[in-house]
């Protein structure tokens, strides 16, 4: 049972919890929000016979959960009957910092969805006071900003495991089919040599040798690409140091087939060797065959 780490994260509406959960996440968490307090023994007894797949857990419950929320107490019990060890985060704000919360994102408090804001806020603070008192951790979030509220539950609960390796995607576009609307960070390759004006590399693609060596050989491609890849050296640890877990890095060309796959595979190469997670997607890669067919042009392959 000591080798499970069960965080139980509840507190004040708008302090941080769904915050706090996403950071768990990014730490390997198994991670459930809003879970009925009643469902917690008995899930706790589903990491116990899971033989190890879940052995690090974090749970949201709070006051969303209506009559079902005051049931916790008895919950908690039950958890200690069986000896299941438990951590309760327990997350708190002053109350203008809370009712500022709530005016920006409009949003009802759970105890005053008809009333002031305010009066939600004090009923739910006299209504926590016996859990907040059980808390492992009471983490007041009103002075902090998201990156520095992230920071300390990493400090709290992560021990000497760091935040999972950020993932990038490296994804491969032809202009003329429109930019990747989730691109963080977007190069245009269209200044490069252009094998779709040689015949014999017209029906190949940016994963053929051959395409790679005529897009590769000259010296600006030489460049461009030194170039490009210190740009990203320079930018991931500043990404990762700021929080960021997701990265989607956008290389254009013309019709996406050859000029930016050959650039893109070079990127993927890159981030692998520096044991990142890299995803690649050739977006448009098949679309520029589809157009030779319509037009009845084939050409002989090297």
């Amino acid at each position: 049972m000591s080798d499970i780490r069960f965080i139980i994260i509840t507190g004040l509406s708008g302090a941080g919890k769904s915050q706090a959960l996403h950071t768990f996440e990014d730490l390997g968490f198994f991670c459930i929000d809003n879970l009925p307090p009643a469902l917690i023994p008995k899930f706790a007894e589903l990491c116990l016979q899971s033989e190890g797949k879940i052995n690090r857990v974090a749970l949201v419950t709070d006051i969303r959960g209506g009559e079902f929320f005051d049931h916790l107490a008895e919950a908690l019990e039950d958890l200690e009957t069986i000896g299941f060890a438990y951590q309760i985060l327990f997350l708190e704000a002053n109350d203008e910092t809370l009712v500022r919360r709530f005016k920006e994102t409009r949003r009802r408090h759970p105890l005053a969805p008809h009333g002031r804001v305010l009066e939600g806020i004090q009923a739910e603070k006299k209504r926590l006071e016996a859990l907040k008192a059980r808390a492992y951790l009471v983490l007041d979030t009103s002075d902090l900003t998201p990156q520095k509220f992230r920071e300390q539950v990493v400090q709290l609960f992560a021990g000497d495991e760091k935040l999972g390796r950020m993932i990038i995607t490296v994804v491969t576009f032809g202009f003329k089919y429109g930019v990747p609307l989730d691109a963080d960070l977007v190069f245009d390759v269209r200044f490069l040599a252009n094998p779709h004006y040689v015949d014999i590399l017209r029906p190949l693609t940016g994963n053929d040798e051959e395409v790679k060596r005529f897009v590769l050989k000259s010296p600006v491609a030489q460049q461009f690409l030194r170039r490009l890849l210190g740009l990203v050296e320079f930018l991931l640890p500043h990404y990762v140091s700021e929080g960021k877990t997701q990265l989607t890095v956008a290389i254009g060309c013309t019709g996406g087939r050859h000029r930016s796959v050959v650039i893109g595979n070079r990127l993927t190469e890159f981030f692998r060797e520096r044991d990142y997670v890299v995803l690649v997607e050739h977006r448009d890669i098949e679309k520029g065959e589809e157009e030779l067919r319509r037009e009845g042009k084939t050409f002989p392959k090297p």
